[in-house]
């Protein structure tokens, strides 16, 4: 039963109630955002802060004026500063999917509010029978265990304290506390999906068992409670085929293979894979292959699935510039690559210096690049030059080409050196280009 005691409990099981946290609350003008206003304003911990948000969609024309109207009065009688978003004619509404923009519309409008009134959380009324809805709604779209634990109570800053009232309980303790709500008509009609399961559906469910929606509310928990020791499990797994860097998480596709493809769903559809064919596709790709979702790049590779935070790719300086002040009478020019990149291993290699054109730079492997290596006759391109060296595509992100300032190859490093700029027994001036590992003072 709907109580303010039964409220407090339960949004004190969401989050600890402070003085110091801040909210904004997200008021329709229906009995149930209605209701939920009133709870905060009632709440024993008169430090509290809150401040509420309303949007007119100015969808249903007096209607949704009335809606405005309910959460404006209740503001200004009780104080709460009120923010208000009225669409105009530059919100463009598409000729379909208007509750998904209208969706995406008011969570912008609520978190440019929290940003700017440095709010901590949202809060919405979403309550019981809406959870059923969404149950139903996700079971028609062969959803998870995932969609079918239903609305989650508290998730990124958003809570939803009243997810274990149902409607019923709402109205019932707007009437005991003559609680002022606008009805939206619109709900009634069966437009949509969620109106036809409220309208159609739910009531005929509710009929076969009196405690039907209680029955229902005891099988979310159990959901619930599924869902996070399957979480819990699939991190062990995760954790057991994983191996990490500074930069990099390595997957490994032998043992990744062998689990079901539930978990290899649930553990890709973290880094945004989350189509069953591109899962496939990610299995039966060649090394070298690269797959993207929105935050990371994937590659396969002999090593195993190779995840990589775009940032961190972007990251990467396509061109660094090498010793750009220097004596060119100098007989000795001495560079140290460990002042310019990481991860690498010792080589030290001379060249003749007035066979280079300064300053000299490095670059990662692009299309064509040729060089003659140190050691062979001819010359060979880069690309085949790796492929020879057996170089997994996690190695290949590591290895810098040596240029002159005429973009001729002089070294790739840190594997070879192009012999055509080798100092040989009778050069006057050498360049050193080196890495050399941190002695270690015992």
């Amino acid at each position: 039963m709907l109580t303010q005691s039964a409220f407090e409990k339960q949004l004190q099981n969401l989050i600890r109630l402070s003085e110091n946290t801040t909210y904004l609350l997200a008021v329709s003008g229906g009995a149930d955002s209605m209701v939920m206003a009133y709870l905060f304003s009632e709440l024993r911990n008169a430090e509290i802060k809150f401040q509420i948000a309303h949007i007119n969609y100015k969808l249903r024309g007096e209607d949704s004026d009335s809606d405005q109207k309910v959460v404006e009065d209740f503001c200004k009688k009780n104080d709460i500063k009120f923010h208000l978003y009225e669409v105009s004619e530059n919100d463009k509404q598409p000729e379909n999917s208007i509750q998904l923009w209208a969706r995406e519309l008011r969570y912008r409008f609520f978190r440019e509010i929290q940003a700017k009134e440095n709010l901590d959380f949202l809060v919405t009324a979403h309550h019981l029978n809406d959870q059923l809805e969404t149950f139903l709604i996700n079971l028609s779209k062969a959803s998870g265990i995932n969609g079918l634990s239903g609305i989650p109570a508290n998730e990124n800053n958003i809570l939803r304290p009243l997810l274990n009232f149902s409607k019923e309980e709402i109205y019932q303790f707007a009437e005991e506390n003559n609680i002022v709500f606008h009805e939206d008509l619109s709900n009634k009609k069966n437009d949509y999906l969620r109106n036809k399961i409220r309208n159609e559906i739910v009531p005929k469910l509710s009929e076969t068992n009196d405690q039907f929606l209680e029955n229902f509310k005891k099988s979310i928990s159990h959901l619930n409670q599924t869902k996070d020791f399957v979480h819990k499990q699939i991190e062990i797994i995760e954790k057991d085929l994983s191996v990490f860097n500074k930069e990099h998480k390595i997957l490994s596709k032998e043992k990744l293979a062998q689990e079901s493809d539930f978990v290899q769903f649930e553990i890709l559809k973290k880094y945004g894979f989350k189509r069953t064919e591109e899962i496939q596709k990610i299995f039966s790709a060649e090394n070298g292959s690269s797959f993207f979702s929105e935050d990371y790049h994937l590659t396969v590779d002999r090593e195993g699935l190779i995840l990589k935070l775009k940032i961190l790719s972007q990251k990467i300086d396509p061109e660094i510039i090498l010793l750009e002040n220097f004596d060119s009478h100098q007989d000795q020019i001495m560079i140290d690559l460990k002042s310019y990149i990481d991860e690498n291993k010792s080589f030290n290699w001379v060249f003749d210096t007035d066979k280079l054109h300064f300053p000299l730079y490095l670059r990662k492997q692009k299309d064509g690049d040729e060089f003659y290596p140190s050691g062979f006759s001819g010359k060979k391109k880069v690309s085949k030059f790796f492929r020879d060296e057996k170089l997994s595509a996690l190695a290949k992100e590591k290895i810098w080409v040596l240029c002159d300032a005429k973009d001729q190859i002089i070294g790739i490093v840190p594997l070879r050196q192009d012999r055509r700029f080798e100092a040989k027994a009778n050069t006057q001036k050498t360049t050193t280009v080196q890495w050399t590992e941190e002695q270690q003072i015992l």
